[in-house]
């Protein structure tokens, strides 16, 4: 990218904005091009920085509550950085069924925080979905875009610790 800087706070800002600018320049002709240049985004940056939405708004002519609204809506879109490993724990009825909310407490209790946060190490994100399409192998999770059912709560903490002794 030309233009951006390679050092400190500035070089992470540049690099936002180019990200972003690209990501719309690429775009932009297509039909109903706001979620394309949405996940362009978030592909290239990992999250959709909250200076993204009035860029997008304008390129667009849309207005900022409408790219708001966008966001806002679909669960893999997120306005903070995530963590290098990113945990989506299916929340819907049929893993409900067996046993998703306990599954759930023992999640946020061995990582230490809530749906929608990150660990303070940077290491794990918490997110809630909606059906991740393996009901017959419920309760699933997705974790770093892998999808994982019959989790127990044994499976996960081997699936955690062998990304912590990882990292």
């Amino acid at each position: 990218m030309s233009g951006t800087s390679s050092s400190g706070a500035g070089g992470a800002v540049d690099r936002d904005h180019g990200a972003i600018a690209e990501s719309i320049e690429a775009h932009r002709g297509c039909e109903g091009p706001l979620l394309p240049v949405l996940h362009a985004i978030q592909d290239r940056l990992g999250y959709i920085p909250r200076e993204a939405v009035a860029a997008v708004a304008h390129a667009l002519n849309l207005s900022r509550a409408d790219v708001h609204g966008v966001i806002s809506f679909y669960h893999d879109f997120r306005m903070e950085p995530g963590g290098r490993h990113v945990i989506r724990l299916c929340q819907a009825e049929a893993c409900q069924s067996v046993g998703s909310e306990a599954l759930a407490r023992h999640v946020r209790a061995r990582l230490g925080v809530d749906f929608h946060q990150t660990r303070p190490d940077g290491a794990f994100t918490l997110e809630p979905v909606y059906c991740l399409g393996g009901c017959a192998c419920s309760p699933t999770m997705m974790l770093d875009g892998r999808l994982y059912g019959r989790v127990t709560p044994e499976r996960f903490d081997r699936l955690v610790a062998a990304l912590e002794r990882a990292d």
